[in-house]
This record gives structure tokens, sequence and C-alpha cells, in this order.
């Protein structure tokens, strides 16, 4: 009974749907770091933030870590959170990079590498792949597939459960709101599978969108143009072929946008070493953009809907 009761130095949080599989526990189980001191909480629900949250209550240590339920974490996945919380007292909150996991497949992997870049993600591409430490990070730099917490932090801020997905970025904004400080190391790391098909990663994405509305204004997001950008060039090919009846010229945007495509996806096919990607990647780059502008134009009306 005593043992139960034990103080642990690191409790994780994992949320799952009722139907889903808990495949993270394996990679915990292998983590380089004392068994025993590590408590792994898993809550079952078809709310990921309320599963979160109720999971919070049940807390054991003064640090807490969120993975997703088909993630695997990295072996020194605990021992580094805590060095970086000791050789950095100030910060609250540091989340870390949810890479491709390795098993993944050509579509798969492919999808990650998109998500990884610049012109696929925008702003967001850290949240895929190693970058610079920083110590003053905001949401376009971590999300809850990789989010360690000081204890403290849950006593002002938790899980919006009226958000998802995108709760996550409104949980970072509402605890830099509260004063906490929040970081990102590009040395936590864990690895996440993407979505299997194309319908699936557009289903992803465009809920991405879609909810983005609920976290904030749209004032607000205009002062963050890169969230906009996709729903512009959305509207832009709905109005193309009246603005070709105005002027040729206006068929110069999209030409470059398919020009970006063919070299970013040139890269990706060099630089991962397989040219299956140079074929797949378009297809994945407009998915991606387009589901996102879709979804936010969507989630606009629909909240404006809702108001009236």
């Amino acid at each position: 009974m005593k043992k139960n009761k034990m103080k642990k130095d690191f409790s994780i949080i994992i949320p799952i749907t009722p139907k889903g599989k808990v495949s993270v526990v394996k990679s915990i189980k292998n983590l380089d770091y004392q068994a025993s001191r590590i408590q792994t909480i898993v809550v079952s629900g078809n709310n990921p933030p309320k599963n979160r949250n109720e999971g919070i209550s049940k807390i054991k240590a003064n640090f807490i870590g969120f993975v997703n339920a088909h993630s695997s974490v990295k072996e020194n996945w605990v021992s580094q959170a805590l060095l970086f919380f000791k050789k950095n007292p100030k910060i609250d909150i540091v989340g870390g990079p949810q890479l491709t996991s390795k098993e993944e497949k050509s579509f798969g992997k492919a999808s990650g590498f998109a998500l990884s870049s610049r012109f696929g993600s925008g702003a967001i591409y850290k949240r895929y792949q190693p970058s610079t430490e920083n110590l003053r990070a905001d949401e376009t730099m971590i999300t809850s597939a990789n989010l360690i917490c000081r204890k403290k932090v849950f006593d002002k801020v938790t899980f919006n459960e009226n958000i998802y997905p995108g709760e996550d970025p409104k949980f970072i904004e509402d605890a830099l709101n509260a004063g906490f400080k929040v970081a990102y190391s590009p040395n936590i790391q864990v690895y996440n599978f993407r979505r299997t098909t194309l319908g699936g990663l557009s289903k992803q994405i465009f809920n991405y969108g879609k909810t983005r509305p609920q976290k904030e204004r749209f004032i607000k997001t205009l002062r963050k143009p890169f969230f906009i950008i996709p729903s512009l060039f959305v509207i832009y090919l709905l109005a193309l072929l009246f603005l070709l009846q105005l002027s040729l010229l206006f068929i110069i945007p999209l030409y470059l946008y398919l020009l970006l495509i063919i070299i970013f996806s040139l890269i990706g096919a060099v630089k991962c070493k397989n040219m299956l990607y140079f074929f797949l990647l378009p297809i994945i780059f407009i998915t991606i953009h387009l589901s996102y502008g879709l979804g936010f134009i969507f989630g606009n009306i629909w909240k404006n809907r809702e108001i009236k």
C-alpha cells in the first residue's frame, strides 16, 4: 500500500479513445529512468482534453508529461526533461518535436516531411523537427503530443474541454497569459505515427483549421498571417475563373505556387533519398494547404452562425 502512495518523480498522462490502443506504454517501459519513480496514467474517453484534465487530478509528481497513445517516447525522454528543468528553474512548461515514427511507410514518412517543412506547415514546422532551443516558446513550437509541465501550472490552467483538436495551442496561450514561462527543447523527443491515407490527413488538417476560430477571435488571428494564408489561397482559387476575365496576369500566383511545390518536392525526394516523394509530396502539400484553408473558413462561418 505504501508503494502505491510513494512520491513519484514524473507522471505521464496518456489520453485514449475507448477503442484505441496504448502503444506508447511499450516505449515508456524502455525509458532510461527508474520505473518505480514514474507514474503512468491512462485515461479513456471520447474527449482528449477532458481525459488530460482527469489525469491531472491523479498525479503524484511535480513534473507531468503528456504524450499521445499511439506515440513512442525516446529512451531519454524523462531524463532529458528533468535535466532541462534543473538547468532552467524559471521555466514552467517545456515541449519538444514530435518526429515521424521510423516504422512509418512511404506515405506517412512523406507527410511527416511535409509537416516538418516551412512550405508545408509554415510557422509551426518546429513542432515536427528538432530546431534551436528557445526559452520563450509559444504555440507554434509545441503541442500536447510532447509536453511537460510543473505541477503548479495546473493550479491556474487546464485544458479547454470544448476545443478539440486545438486545445493545446489554447493551453499554451492561457499558460503564457497566466505568467508561466514556456520553452522548446530539441532534445526532448517523441515519435508519432502520421495518418495512413490522404483522406485521413485531409480530415486531420481540416479539423485543425476548423477549431482555430474557437481558440481566438479573427482579429487576433490576423496578427499571425501564416494561419490565414491557406484560406486566402482557397478564396483565390474559387475566384480565379472570374479574375481571369479581368486579366490573365491573375494566373501568375497559381504558377508560382505550383513551381514552389515542384521545388520543395524535389528537395524532399533528395533529402530523404526517395524519389517516390517527388510524386507523393505535391499531393500532400496541396492537401495540407487546401484542407487547412477550407477548415478555417468553415470554422469562422460556423462560429458566426452559432453566435446568431
